[in-house]
């Protein structure tokens, strides 16, 4: 299970820095046209997905024992979204040996 989690991480991760600069390429995010920026499915969206990037920082804060390191990666999950997300997800699971149970991933060392 730990073995295919990385490699999903590993394809989220890369697929996120390959479309981000793709992206990136082609426009400045602060270009995004007006209609676009908006457009109330564009706003429902960023609702939804800065929701979900919360969620995740919930489970993200309970791991985490030091208070600079959550307020950091509670930046990080903010800013870079997906791309930070995914890099914390291989941290925790490149710690843990292959044959580790998913518990261990989940839950915090006592």
């Amino acid at each position: 299970m730990i073995w295919s989690l990385r490699i999903a991480f590993t394809l989220v991760l890369l697929a996120m820095l390959g479309v981000t600069t793709w992206a990136s390429s082609l426009v400045a995010l602060w270009e995004t046209p007006r209609a676009v920026a908006t457009h109330p499915w564009f706003i429902a969206t960023l609702f939804d997905t800065y929701f979900a990037f919360l969620t995740f920082y919930v489970w993200v804060a309970y791991k985490e024992t030091s208070n600079v390191a959550r307020i950091a990666w509670l930046l990080a999950i903010l800013v870079l979204g997906n791309i930070a997300m995914a890099v914390y997800m291989l941290n925790q699971l490149f710690r843990l040996p292959v044959d580790a149970k998913v518990e261990a991933l989940l839950l915090r060392k006592p």
